[in-house]
């Protein structure tokens, strides 16, 4: 295990719900490394000063949203069969006029490669596919993972079944899942199941990611009204090289976001980058974070740890 793991595998540990296996390669990392063991007697102290408050009650807020959370995700893992659609007003073309340029692109590579269409056929291929995206919502997406060739698949119901194949380095396949990951007509499932795409096909912290993606991962987590949602954004963007893009969207999460989960993610990430290129900004908040007695334990737990791991 990694030491970044520590948090969420001791939580695990203190719940009952490590297994034997993950367990064992605990212990081994904390017996071999000091920082990991006094942030483990820290979480162990925390979750003892947790454990002596009082149970909140469930309000009703809380248990609409929990059944939503639980709807969305049983709908993502349902197979729905596909029925056309009426015809969308005409503003809807206008939602729709960012990815019909991204698909238009796709659609007359994707011709081109399977069809031997020449260049002038994948022009016209691509004028083709803009016009039915136009008219109406994505709907039944669904992925296939990469082929031979590392082309992934993404295919949706518009009028018909369409099915786009690229590499994900590729701008137009960027460009697509991009808009998979913004589009707000769909539920948090399915945006959940775009971002796990994009984590999987683009979370190397090699390279530069797509900025279309960055773009659109960026606004999910400041943005998105589902806690579960913008948790799932932030460890995307948490598994990319940081840019000042992505810094400055997990500052604001830090700061602002209501969730502990996700601040908890905004605090690993922004710990993570500033060992590597320490920053003010980011310097400031965590020891803002460490010392705000309104903080989730776990939290301030954390920003004190990582603020005692840099060297200034």
């Amino acid at each position: 295990m990694e030491c970044r793991e520590l948090t969420s595998l001791a939580i695990d540990e203190l719940l009952g719900q490590a297994q034997e296996p993950v367990r064992r390669d605990l212990a081994r990392h904390l017996e071999g490394c000091a920082a990991c063991r006094g942030q483990m007697a820290g979480i162990e102290k925390t979750w003892q000063s947790l454990g002596d408050d009082p149970d909140v009650p469930v309000t009703a807020e809380f248990r609409d949203r929990t059944l939503a959370l639980l709807e969305d995700e049983m709908l993502r893992q349902r197979i729905r069969t596909f029925r056309p659609r009426p015809p969308r007003p005409r503003w809807t073309r206008v939602l729709a006029y960012a990815a019909g340029l991204a698909l238009a692109a796709l659609g007359g590579f994707s011709t081109a490669r399977h069809a031997g269409v020449s260049p002038g056929g994948v022009a016209a291929a691509s004028k083709q596919a803009a016009s039915p995206i136009e008219a109406g919502r994505l709907s039944n997406v669904s992925y296939t993972p990469p082929d031979a060739q590392g082309r992934i698949g993404v295919s949706f119901d518009l009028e018909a079944r369409r099915a786009f194949v690229g590499r994900p380095d590729e701008p137009a396949m960027a460009k697509l899942l991009a808009y998979l990951v913004s589009r707000s007509a769909q539920t948090a499932g399915e945006k959940s199941q775009a971002i796990e795409q994009v984590s999987s096909h683009y979370g190397s912290r090699v390279a530069p990611t797509s900025p279309d993606i960055v773009r659109a991962l960026t606004s999910t987590l400041r943005k998105d009204p589902n806690p579960g949602v913008r948790k799932k954004a932030a460890d995307a963007l948490a598994s990319f090289a940081m840019t000042s893009e992505i810094r400055s969207a997990f500052l604001d999460a830090l700061n602002a976001d209501k969730n502990p989960a996700v601040r908890l993610v905004a605090v690993e990430a922004l710990a993570a980058a500033a060992k590597e290129a320490p920053d003010a900004r980011t310097i400031e908040s965590l020891r803002a974070k460490a010392f705000d007695p309104a903080e989730n334990g776990f939290v301030r737990t954390k920003a004190a740890s990582a603020l005692k791991a840099m060297e200034f």
